[in-house]
């Protein structure tokens, strides 16, 4: 993919900067690592969980991150000292370290996270600021305190 060059829309928009950042970042290759895999539900209206295939991991090895609409896992296997005394035939399950980063929309807080089975399961709610919801504005109808009357000239 080609690289865009947003500079032109830096000098007609104010506070898209982090849009047009994320969008620059798509075409980067480095994006493309697949582990540890993940899957991004919507559980309601307003929540989300991101689910992490994390098995061999347990809680002391692994971290979650939020801060400035990013939230960062990181998986870093401890050294067990059985390894080194094992010889590996054949070594198909991953032990190796990662990191994943998931851009947050505004308003978007971590919630819960839990670890069942090798699955690691972020819950995340969307809670909007009551100014920023949209609210019913009522009409009020012309007050009907005096009669109105026709009047029309007859000549």
């Amino acid at each position: 993919m080609r690289h865009v060059d947003f500079s032109p829309l830096y000098r007609s928009t104010v506070g898209f900067d982090r849009l047009f950042t994320m969008l620059d970042s798509l075409g980067q290759p480095d994006q493309a690592q697949a582990y540890p895999p993940y899957n991004i539900e919507r559980t309601g209206e307003n929540t989300y969980r991101i689910t992490m295939a994390v098995a061999g991991f347990d809680e002391r090895e692994l971290s979650i991150e939020a801060h400035a609409h990013v939230l960062t896992v990181k998986g870093e296997k401890a050294e067990d000292e059985q390894a080194e005394q094992t010889e590996f035939l054949y070594r198909g399950i991953a032990k190796r370290a990662f990191e994943r980063r998931f851009q947050l929309a505004d308003h978007v807080e971590v919630q819960a996270a839990s670890l069942k089975n090798g699955l690691l399961h972020i819950d995340l709610l969307r809670n909007i600021p009551e100014a920023m919801k949209p609210r019913r504005i009522a009409i009020a109808a012309e007050p009907v305190n005096a009669p109105k009357a026709i009047e029309a000239h007859v000549n």
